[in-house]
């Protein structure tokens, strides 16, 4: 697992995709700095940068982005072949993927939102984004990692997923609420930093519950569709 674990994060850090993820937390770093030195009062950027920004475009987009490459990309370029050919549980080559697709996307936005948090409000805010938000890159992760490889347009299903789904259904149908990782999150960071910058619309319960049926679900769909693959790199 230690071998995949470390071609993985070799692989991602040297695909230009990589270079994607820095443009989304600098600007929501930014926009957090710039607002806190011009004395705007937190009340009126807190829940723009925190929440429509950080929560609701930088989280999931960045785990969409390192969640469907750290295998789909491998698929596409056909060089899942090797890895299908070793004798190997797909759970030993889903598992340590998902850990990296994870770990790189919650340092990548844990960082830059922990910071805004502490701008806006308190160190604790600021914590309990960061924790929420590593939550949150699990549960995406593991949703994107299945769509790249249950489907050959895991981008454009996420996309469909991040900005129809969770962003404008999310917006005037309540019960898709219900289903919104970026709900999840939000509700997480409420109940350990209760403030007015936050408005969870979900109970914690469910939010815990939701979050860890996703993220063990998907891992599950992820190594079960995997075993489908024969040699090839297609289904079999």
């Amino acid at each position: 697992m230690s071998t995949i674990t470390w071609i993985t994060a070799r692989g991602l850090f040297g695909r230009r995709r990589f270079l994607l993820l820095l443009p989304l937390p600098l600007v929501l770093l930014g926009l957090a700095v710039l607002c806190r030195s011009l004395g705007v009062d937190p009340g009126q950027w807190g829940p723009a940068v925190l929440v429509g920004l950080g929560l609701a475009v930088v989280l999931p987009v960045v785990a969409l982005i390192i969640g469907t490459g750290v295998l789909g990309a491998e698929i596409d370029d056909g060089t899942v072949v090797h890895i299908l050919t070793k004798p190997l549980p797909r759970w030993q080559i889903v598992l340590p993927k998902l850990a990296v697709a994870a770990g790189v996307t919650a340092a990548t936005v844990a960082v830059p939102i922990y910071v805004a948090g502490v701008l806006a409000d308190s160190v604790r805010l600021g914590l309990a984004l960061a924790f929420a938000a590593a939550l949150g890159a699990l549960a995406y992760s593991a949703l994107f990692l299945a769509l790249s490889l249950v489907t050959r347009r895991p981008v454009l299903l996420g996309l469909v997923y991040v900005l129809i789904w969770e962003g404008l259904l999310g917006n005037f149908v309540s019960g898709t609420k219900v289903l919104s990782i970026q709900q999840y999150v939000i509700a997480l960071a409420d109940r350990l930093a209760p403030t007015g910058l936050l408005e969870a619309t979900v109970s914690v319960p469910l939010a815990s519950v939701m979050t860890a049926l996703v993220s063990v679900g998907f891992t599950g769909l992820a190594i079960n569709r995997l075993r489908s693959f024969s040699v090839a790199g297609e289904t079999s």
